[in-house]
């Protein structure tokens, strides 16, 4: 009888496994070696196709696999490869809920982080609009556009049908598109110099009772109510805050971009204050889901040999998650005042990809008398890529979906972890109905 083989398997039952990021190899930048990459990995998308309905960069490949002479990869020019790689905003949704050939797997496919090579390579060798510079600059434009009367001009112009026409030609920056509102009273100046207001801190399970609020760029700038509703909820629940003491954007956007040592230099202002913390007996939180994930993921995949940058990793809490650790514990209190009604909730990619469940979908479930149906599509919002003239249209394509669960509910309130995700589907949406962060809902629900 013969001995058993082992052959090619078809997918994995194994939990998908990421690789340190080699950023630092000079191969890394190796144009041709990149090529080969990605016509590797392109022709096994190709012969899967499970990936289709998420972002734009699939369907973009495929078209050009069924428009080649060859209707294979041989067919298809490697300068068109960048049409693919422009339209990944790595959301990472392939990597963790569609690919079968993702490590352990012999195929190895890790196509977010291929985006993320070819991204950097094309940032070293130029190849980058100013626009683009300037709207992953999220720290110096916030500054700027926060300035006191300049703020009220720079609010106003975003919604001057002429001003946005001017943007567009100018910039890029499309005129449907949702801007954020900048505001001089940030949520660092709001929250200044807090330090618990005398609340003791009692841990519960694996949190340790007292938490710092890395506020965002976004969540400082653009929409400071998300974290002072953070604040407000915190310290119900008897958990005191403070803010960190000073910080830089988490690098998400230099990410996406591909400006890796940006992103290293973040890094390097942003670790060794939150570490501090965490050795002071602080636990963290961030009201953004990109900005967790960087910590969580990106940054320790990143730099896998900085203790500190993993003890950050260890640390860092999605605020629901959080939450709903101290619940488990008998330490969240549900003293609701208001009821919610029904509520259409969208998760955002980048908080799926944490693999925690739906932490706050079981938090706003809490309430009494609340219904909440969850959407778990991709809202195409990205922070820039929904924003760029040459990509909204398509973004809102990909956003429809949610848009038409949302239309089809007809909610009390529509909401999503993500505060730029809410806005997009604003955008798709008709009528004036805005959207409400969950931490905001919850505020509400307490009546606090």
């Amino acid at each position: 009888m013969s001995q058993p083989t082992e052959g090619r398997r078809e997918g994995s039952l194994q939990a998908p496994t990421r690789h340190p990021l080699e950023w630092r190899e000079v191969d890394f930048y190796n144009e041709e070696a990149l090529m080969d990459e990605l016509e590797r990995v392109f022709d096994i998308c190709h012969g899967c196709r499970r990936c289709v309905s998420l972002c734009h960069s699939f369907p973009s490949l495929f078209d050009l696999v069924d428009n080649s002479p060859t209707l294979e990869m041989d067919g298809v020019r490697k300068e068109d490869y960048w049409q693919v790689v422009d339209h990944c905003y790595l959301c990472d949704l392939c990597f963790m809920t569609k690919c079968p050939y993702v490590p352990p797997h012999e195929w190895n496919v890790d196509f977010p982080h291929l985006m993320l090579r070819a991204k950097a390579v094309k940032f070293k060798k130029g190849d980058i609009k100013k626009r683009d510079r300037l709207l992953t600059s999220t720290d110096m434009v916030g500054k700027l556009a926060g300035i006191p009367v300049i703020v009220q001009t720079v609010n106003a112009a975003n919604r001057t049908k002429a001003m946005r026409k001017m943007l567009d030609k100018v910039l890029g920056v499309h005129p449907e598109a949702i801007l954020p509102e900048y505001h001089s009273k940030t949520l660092r100046k709001r929250a200044k110099n807090r330090k618990g207001d005398g609340l003791t801190a009692v841990p519960a399970g694996r949190t340790r009772g007292k938490v710092a609020l890395f506020a965002t760029c976004y969540g400082n700038y653009n929409e400071p109510h998300v974290g002072e509703d953070l604040i407000a909820v915190f310290e119900h629940n008897g958990i005191p805050v403070t803010l960190a003491e000073k910080e830089r954007c988490c690098g998400m956007p230099k990410l996406e971009l591909g400006d890796l040592e940006a992103v290293a230099r973040a890094k390097e202002a942003n670790i060794p204050v939150l570490a501090k913390l965490v050795d002071a007996g602080w636990d963290i939180v961030a009201p953004v889901p990109s900005c967790v994930l960087m910590f969580k993921q990106e940054l320790p995949l990143m730099f896998p040999d900085d203790p500190e940058v993993a003890k950050v990793k260890q640390a860092i809490f999605d605020p629901f998650e959080y939450l709903m650790l101290r619940h488990k514990e008998g330490q969240l209190k549900t003293d609701f005042k208001q009821e919610l009604g029904s509520v259409s909730y969208h998760v955002p990619c980048h908080l799926r990809v944490q693999n925690i469940g739906l932490k706050t979908r079981e938090a706003l479930s809490l309430v009494p008398n609340t219904k909440i149906d969850t959407i778990e599509r991709c809202s195409g919002h990205d922070g820039t890529y929904a924003v760029k003239s040459e990509c909204h249209e398509i973004s809102m394509k990909i956003c429809k979906p949610v848009v038409s669960r949302v239309e089809q509910a007809r909610p009390d309130h529509y909401s999503s972890d993500c505060p730029m995700a809410g806005h997009q589907i604003e955008n798709g949406l008709e009528g004036d109905m805005k959207p409400e962060h969950p931490m905001s809902l919850l505020r509400q629900a307490y009546g606090i």
